[in-house]
């Protein structure tokens, strides 16, 4: 439907208010949440995904064109929830203790969302505790740091989560400056991703294997 359309167009403009005039109007003209949420705005943020990974997308275009996402999803979120509709999965994500770097993680995060991930920000400077803690409610872990210096904090999680006997059920994703793949698999990450983009191509490839039935949420 042509609203659709307009929906996708304004989200990869970046044109928040039109996105959130067009997902209220699309609901009001009884299009199904999901279909918009599909169709619309998840369809919209896999084209800006891959206008990144083209070089015709730079860092500010997907970031506006996330918040544009953004206004959009919190009008839809509450029609999803009556409607039941199910995230793609449960992403926990942080910056590792000691870093209090934030621009990437919430990119990445309104990435994620944009995608149809359920995502619960712990923040910066996360305790490797509060890693821990999350490990029996989430399918993803996403941990982000952008200093050689906290880096290694990625390690620690993964190896309190190893001794604490979640390391099996969580999935670890980790990313950031000066995060290289090699570094990823010589700590034991499931998987690792250079930019936003690609982070939830990984992810939608970590929770394949295992997804759990959640709703989508505030």
């Amino acid at each position: 439907m042509d609203i659709l359309k307009e929906i996708f167009a304004a989200i990869l403009e970046g044109n928040y208010h039109v996105a959130e005039e067009k997902v209220r109007a699309a609901l009001e003209a009884g299009l199904n949440p999901k279909t918009i949420l599909d169709e619309g705005l998840i369809a919209a943020m896999s084209e800006v995904g891959h206008l990144f990974e083209t070089g015709e997308y730079y860092v500010p275009e997907m970031l506006v064109a996330a918040r544009a996402m953004q206004k959009g999803l919190d009008i839809l979120k509450p029609r999803l929830q009556e409607n039941e509709v199910h995230a793609t999965g449960i992403v926990a994500m942080g910056t590792v203790r000691g870093d209090l770097h934030d621009i990437g993680k919430n990119l990445v995060g309104m990435m994620f969302e944009g995608a149809g991930f359920e995502v619960r920000d712990l923040g910066t400077d996360v305790p490797v505790e509060r890693f821990v803690q999350v490990a029996d409610e989430v399918d993803i872990i996403a941990l982000s740091a952008l200093l050689t210096t906290t880096m290694s904090n990625m390690k620690t999680v993964i190896d309190t989560l190893q001794v604490a006997g979640k390391r099996d059920k969580v999935k670890v994703l980790v990313g950031g400056a000066p995060i290289t793949e090699s570094y990823a698999r010589e700590i034991g990450a499931d998987g690792y991703a250079p930019d936003a983009s690609r982070a939830v191509s990984v992810a939608k490839s970590l929770v394949g294997k295992a997804v759990k039935p959640v709703q989508v949420s505030d």
